[in-house]
């Protein structure tokens, strides 16, 4: 199952822990021609994979769960200010 870093929980929190948020807010990962698409979501999408850890929420759809399985995700922001994410092998 994907985990998350540190810096993934704290950034993923941040996201979905806005004003006027439901306590259902996460993160979706969704798989795409080119990769991962990744957008904070109000809830899951039925038949979502659900990852929660250290108060950060993730929802996986189908694909990326079957891809993501031995995957860490990682997180920072650049020095343009902008939210990178990245995916770790799992040691």
């Amino acid at each position: 199952m994907l985990t998350l870093t540190e810096n993934a929980c704290t950034i993923v929190k941040q996201m979905t822990d806005i004003p006027d948020a439901p306590d259902t807010a996460g993160l979706r990962i969704t798989q795409v021609e080119t990769g991962f698409a990744v957008a904070a979501t109000e809830q899951p999408v039925a038949g979502d994979q659900v990852v929660e850890q250290d108060g950060a929420t993730v929802y996986l759809d189908a694909g990326a769960a079957e891809k993501l399985d031995e995957m860490t995700l990682d997180a920072g922001v650049d020095e343009q200010g902008s939210l990178q994410f990245g995916l770790l092998a799992q040691a």
